[in-house]
């Protein structure tokens, strides 16, 4: 992957990923709302609710009923966490990473790792 930016890896890998792995919905049954802050941010939603998961530009749809973790990070945080350089509970308790749901946070790594 030549362009290794938040939107590549999540409309990429992490597309790729669900893809390979349908029972991880199962497994997480909610979504992650990424603000990715920066240059190269944007906002992607990890949607698990539904086998295959899925990868969407935008926030999480309004009004649904699934449980949603806001997850809230800048890009180059991001990418030193996905691409391994940084340990994402280090991340996490230095503040680099924002997570409104902890027990969802825990099943983060299933997903992006």
């Amino acid at each position: 992957m030549a362009d290794h930016t938040p939107k590549s890896y999540f409309e990429e890998k992490i597309a790729k990923k669900l893809a390979n792995t349908p029972d991880l919905a199962k497994q997480v049954n909610g979504m992650y709302e990424f603000n990715i802050t920066g240059d190269a941010g944007g906002v992607w939603t990890v949607d698990l609710t539904k086998d295959p998961g899925s990868v969407v530009s935008g926030g999480a749809p309004a009004g649904t009923t699934a449980k949603v973790c806001k997850v809230t990070c800048a890009a180059n945080d991001f990418m030193n966490i996905v691409t391994g350089k940084m340990a994402a509970p280090m991340a996490f308790m230095s503040g680099k990473i924002k997570v409104n749901d902890v027990s969802m946070a825990m099943k983060l790594q299933k997903v992006i790792g």
